[in-house]
Formats: structure tokens, sequence, C-alpha cells
């Protein structure tokens, strides 16, 4: 008998049918994909579920990683991709998704069993430089990642200053200042 995966897509069953164990409390929705019940909440299953209809052409990243690992509470809408600027890929436009080219550095991209997403320091970093997302949003996300990985306000800071033309380095050190003040308590 083969086993199903932790995550199911319309590949695997039917839509019928995955709703139909949906509301027979078998599954639940989970990003875009679905899984049962009982499977424990692990970075590793956020990361499957996200990666549903991508597999491993795209990499998670920015508020679609900090959900992977825990620092928001649902996944974001549109999802957040990425790819190296080194690689070439088709990527279908009619999906809501936001897909955006970028240079990694190693260590940048975590792998979870077939899906990939971007590092705690790379998705704290990405989104300390995000002028289109608010202060409070960023700021919060970052305060939940500096509580979850070890000197990770150390290495951002590290990566931060490292680079010599970034865009929105001011921003990206203000708002990282502001999430270690509040992580303080929450690490004490």
């Amino acid at each position: 008998m083969t086993r199903l995966p932790s995550v199911l897509g319309t590949d695997d069953l039917d839509l019928a049918e995955l709703c139909a164990a949906r509301i027979d409390g078998e599954l639940v929705e989970l990003a875009d994909g679905w899984c049962p019940v009982d499977e424990p909440d692990l970075p590793s299953l956020r990361a499957a579920a996200v990666a549903v209809d991508v597999g491993r052409t795209l990499i998670a990243e920015r508020l679609t990683a900090a959900w992977v690992h825990g620092a928001l509470d649902a996944p974001p809408r549109p999802a957040q991709y990425c790819v190296p600027h080194t690689e070439r890929i088709a990527v279908r436009l009619d999906r809501p998704w936001v897909v955006r080219e970028v240079s990694l550095l190693a260590g940048d991209v975590l792998e979870f069993a077939g899906a990939r997403c971007t590092s705690a320091v790379r998705t704290a970093f990405d989104l300390l430089r995000e002028a289109e997302l608010d202060d409070r949003t960023v700021i919060d996300v970052v305060v939940r990642l500096l509580g979850s990985v070890p000197e990770l306000g150390q290495r951002v800071h590290a990566r931060i200053d490292a680079a010599a033309r970034l865009p929105h380095k001011t921003l990206a050190r203000g708002r990282l200042a502001a999430a270690e003040l509040l992580a303080i308590p929450r690490q004490a």
C-alpha cells in the first residue's frame, strides 16, 4: 500500500475528495495544500504546503518564508517566491504568486524534503529592506525570528554591514534595532 505525502494537492486526489475529507474532519487546508489534522505543524510541513504547486522550482521567500519559519500565523497572499538569477525558469503567470530573481549566497536556502525556503537570516535580511511593507509588520516578524533563531541579530547585522551598496540599508538598520529592543524581554 502506497503512503500518501503529508501534504496533498490536486495531483494526489481530486478536489472533491479533498473537500470531502475536510468535511469529514480528516484533512485541513494549509496554504496551497491539504494535510491530515493530526500532522505536527512544523516548518517542514509548512514548506511542503507552499511548495504543492511549485515543487523545487521556486524558493519561498520574504513573508512566505517567515510563515514557514513560524514568524507569521497565516501564509501571506499572494505567496512570495524567488529564483536564483543564475537559473532560467519559466514561471506560470496565471498563478497568484510574486516571483523575483535574486542573488543568493551559500547558506541562504534551506531544503525541506523537496521544498526550498530562504533561511531565517536571509528572510530577515530581505524583509528589513522591504520598503513597501510597513515598519510594524516587519518589526513584528523579525522579533519572532529573533526569538527562535540564536544569534540571528548578529548575523543580519554582519550581512547588512558587509554589503557595499545595498538598497534601503538605513531602513534595515533602523528596523533591526527596533526589533532587537522589542525582542529583549522575550529572550529574558
